[in-house]
């Protein structure tokens, strides 16, 4: 009688492994196969506005130079402590202070660079975030690719010194959470930051190479391709806890029910509680609305389309932003025509492709500063290779609006806020090549957006693309230009 159970078992788990397969479902089956389901009507995805429109107001904007002599600035962060500083990220393993005077600096306000694997252009320190409570904790958290591991990815709790608020206290290090086997060199997302709820966000890429070759982005039982939410603690050795209202955070604990759970469709035993959305491929940058707190996420493409993701002020977790079935709001690959783009994945709201020189969003910020009026609430990106910025912002209608404002000669690599809500963003001269010396001839910058009305007398400002090289300041002057 067993041996007839188990057999009979059998058959039934073969015939349901056929019918994965037969419908399409199965992993590996062709995903122009998969169809919705029917009898069901399926819903028609929102298209994803592309660069074309005028944003209200039409604004027109300039970048200024604020720092130069940098070596690979990747990310710009404020303590929110009242200092007016600004503290960029240097991908070989330091962090610069810009102080309120917009003078950078000699001395770092944290050196790593021992600690640090920088070997490809997307290894290095990546992220920085300070904590909400900063100004009377000190603690602050960093993101990196680590050496001695050969490339796994570590976020680690640091703490201001006691006798120089400029200067970190290097043996403060406290790790919070690592990411071992990393796959491949490329696709290790990088920004850290903590949201309107107090608890800290960062991202990872898919593992890397190229399509998602492990599927890691659409597997929820690995860290790759997601955008992760924890609540950091100090109190003895716990490092961190799971938000409870995490999509994962009870989902992911085996159930003893057995046949007799209640809820299998929402059943992830051995999903990470500590992810919070998924279906990325590198989300290298992303933001939070500094007065709504709504989320955008830039998402770097794969050959076609790069994308910005948008998550309203207190969304709840779980979204699938669908790689690496859509590549933006298209099939993926190309030679897929049609696919169930909303039940695969939450489509983005903006999207731009590469038939113009582009090739890697990132992302800046939205604006919140008192200097440019006619910049407020618009989300900035750019382009690492054509330098080209845009905005985008909802019109009067609630329609998403895109439009590009700039064209620029910079390989800009990502952006942020001060405490007044000003935006800015970073630029190097690094480039993607073995050879590639990041300390040689470091042209590393720092820009502020304002209105093009805004622009202070005598300052330098970014290179129109195509134009002749204006006046700019020395490679070794790091000093303010306003």
């Amino acid at each position: 009688m067993a041996r007839l159970r188990s057999i009979g078992s059998f058959v039934m788990v073969f015939v349901g492994i056929a019918a994965l397969f037969l419908t399409g479902v199965a992993q590996g089956a062709p995903r122009a196969a998969m169809q919705a389901t029917p009898g069901l009507v399926t819903p028609q995805p929102t298209p994803a506005v592309t660069p074309g429109g005028t944003l209200p107001g039409n604004p027109s904007i300039q970048l200024v130079q604020v720092a130069s002599g940098l070596v690979d600035p990747v990310n710009i962060a404020n303590a929110s402590d009242g200092s007016g500083r600004l503290f960029v990220v240097e991908r070989i393993g330091r962090i610069r202070i810009i102080d309120k005077d917009g003078k950078l600096l000699d001395q770092p306000f944290l050196d790593i660079q021992d600690a640090v694997k920088t070997d490809f252009l997307e290894q290095g320190l990546l992220g920085l975030a300070f904590s909400p409570n900063y100004k009377t904790d000190g603690l602050f958290y960093v993101y990196y690719a680590d050496y001695t591991t050969n490339g796994n990815l570590f976020l680690v709790q640091y703490k201001v010194s006691a006798d120089d608020p400029n200067v970190a206290d290097p043996g403060s290090a406290r790790m919070i959470f690592s990411i071992e086997a990393d796959p491949y060199v490329n696709h290790n997302g990088g920004t850290i930051r903590f949201g309107p709820d107090g608890y800290l966000y960062w991202t990872t890429g898919d593992g890397g190479l190229a399509g998602d070759p492990y599927d890691n982005a659409q597997n929820i039982r690995n860290q790759y391709g997601k955008i992760h939410r924890i609540a950091v603690t100090d109190t003895g050795g716990q490092r961190y806890t799971i938000p409870s209202d995490n999509p994962f955070a009870a989902s992911s604990e085996v159930n003893p029910s057995g046949f007799d759970i209640t809820d299998p469709a929402n059943y992830h035993p051995g999903a990470k509680p500590e992810i919070w959305a998924y279906g990325l491929r590198n989300p290298w940058t992303f933001s939070f609305d500094p007065k709504t707190g709504d989320l955008y996420i830039a998402d770097v493409g794969q050959n076609m389309w790069e994308e910005i993701d948008f998550q309203p002020a207190g969304s709840p977790g779980g979204q699938n932003y669908g790689w690496d079935f859509l590549e933006g709001s298209h099939c993926y690959p190309e030679t897929v025509s049609e696919c169930p783009r909303s039940q695969v994945g939450v489509l983005p709201v903006a999207e731009y492709n590469h038939l113009q020189g582009d090739c890697s969003i990132s992302g800046l910020g939205v604006y919140r500063g008192e200097e440019s009026p006619t910049l407020d609430g618009i989300y900035f990106n750019s382009d690492f290779c054509s330098g080209r910025v845009w905005g985008l912002k909802r019109d009067d209608s609630g329609a998403w609006v895109y439009q590009e404002l700039l064209d620029t000669d910079l390989g800009v690599t990502a952006g942020g806020n001060d405490e007044a809500g000003n935006v800015y963003l970073t630029s190097c001269n690094c480039v993607f090549s073995r050879d590639y010396d990041p300390f040689a001839n470091p042209q590393g910058a720092v820009w502020r957006i304002v209105q093009t009305d805004k622009v202070p007398q005598g300052a330098a400002t970014a290179v129109p693309q195509g134009a002749a090289t204006p006046m700019a300041m020395a490679q070794d002057d790091v000093s303010a230009t306003g």
